[in-house]
């Protein structure tokens, strides 16, 4: 029987609502008194900047981008600046590294072939490219991936357009690199696609690369009663 990782959907949430939640699970994770957890969540407007980000991937300055409504926040996972929005599909996988051997650079190419696996699902063929993290359609951007590990247990993870606005992205320097196109699910077929389908399809994707059992779960089954994210 494959080990259980428990799915904890949370809707619409503050970045730094995110981060407290999954600073919570990373604590209880890290003292075994919980199993494996799968976040599927969006985020409000939110500039993020890795802990390899610089200045120059903001070329506006931060109270131009504050102006427009999107937050500038620093995180301590890896990776430059990024943009999260509502329309995109968040997940951040709490999990113990011990299965895998310790190894980031295996489990980072595994959540490329989750997202993989999912696009093609939904009709998008998309790939890793040399050098790169994260996946793309042809030359064009479509996911992206950013963790941290402490103490053997992951925190962040990836995300993937499906139906956000892409202006945001043309206003920095996206992942740190120039001139990359971004693109979406929507995009890529002309039309808005079923965020919660795309979830579903997913998390399918995550049991099966990683050998895992998803099971649904809540802030009351994982001992967080008293913490409730806004929705």
């Amino acid at each position: 029987m494959r080990d259980v990782i428990r799915v904890l959907r949370c809707g619409i949430l503050p970045y730094e609502e995110g981060r407290e939640l999954q600073r919570r699970l990373e604590e209880r994770r890290q003292r075994d008194e919980i199993a494996d957890v799968l976040l599927l969540l969006e985020h409000t407007p939110v500039y993020t900047r890795g802990r390899r980000a610089t200045e120059a991937e903001l070329p506006m300055g931060v109270e131009w981008y504050e102006a427009q409504g999107i937050e500038v926040l620093d995180t301590d996972r890896g990776g430059r600046v990024t943009y999260h929005g509502p329309g995109q599909l968040v997940a951040y996988p709490i999990v113990s590294l011990g299965p895998y051997g310790g190894d980031v650079h295996e489990y980072v190419r595994r959540l490329e072939r989750v997202m993989i696996g999912a696009l093609g699902e939904h009709g998008v063929e998309a790939g890793p490219i040399e050098g790169e993290t994260g996946v793309w359609v042809g030359e064009r951007k479509i996911g992206s991936i950013g963790v941290h590990v402490s103490h053997g247990v992951t925190t962040h993870g990836l995300a993937v357009n499906v139906n956000n606005d892409l202006q945001p992205f043309e206003w920095i320097v996206p992942c740190g690199i120039e001139g990359v196109a971004m693109t979406s699910l929507g995009r890529e077929h002309g039309a808005e696609q079923d965020i919660a389908a795309f979830a579903d399809s997913l998390v399918a994707r995550f049991g099966e690369v990683y050998e895992r059992e998803p099971v649904a779960t809540t802030l009351e089954e994982l001992g967080l009663a008293t913490l409730a994210p806004s929705r």
